[in-house]
């Protein structure tokens, strides 16, 4: 096995860690960091629930080497709360019941933040084309639409 030291940022903390060149960025930080928020549920990138966000793009992380995180700025779910509040994406979804079983709500959340991010006040079909990728067996996803598009913000501000 070849092992190598990656070095990166992670919810705004660096981190130091070996790593073998095999690791997906899913299991460095499930397994190694133990941030447990992302989820793994397809392996193969059609379900969304492992989505993080890396130098400001949402990816699968189930799908990048964690090798590929060198110098990186990584986001999980653990990361978009304050301390004591939470992110306005979910407060939405809690209050418009988006969040059933909830085992999809971090990639769901994360690839909310990530469109918010690039667009603060998008419309409909761009709610649903960033969560296109997020399978949700529980909702239908329209109250997870509906929460969003409470979320969006027509001025443009964030």
């Amino acid at each position: 096995m070849s092992k190598e030291i990656l070095e990166c940022s992670v919810n705004g903390e660096q981190q130091s860690c070996l790593i073998d060149r095999r690791d997906t960025l899913l299991e460095l930080l499930r397994t190694r960091l133990q941030l447990t928020g992302t989820k793994e549920g397809c392996g193969n990138g059609n379900c969304g629930s492992c989505t993080v966000i890396v130098d400001s793009q949402t990816v699968c992380s189930c799908l990048m080497f964690a090798v590929e995180a060198q110098d990186c700025e990584i986001t999980t779910i653990e990361g978009v709360a304050s301390v004591g509040e939470l992110h306005r994406v979910q407060e939405a979804l809690i209050k418009h019941g988006g969040t059933q079983c909830g085992f999809c709500t971090p990639g769901v959340v994360m690839s909310a933040v990530g469109l918010f991010a690039e667009n603060p006040s998008p419309n409909e079909s761009d709610i649903r084309l960033a969560i296109a990728g997020n399978i949700c067996r529980c909702t239908g996803y329209e109250k997870i639409v509906k929460a969003l598009m409470d979320v969006a913000d027509p001025k443009g501000a964030d």
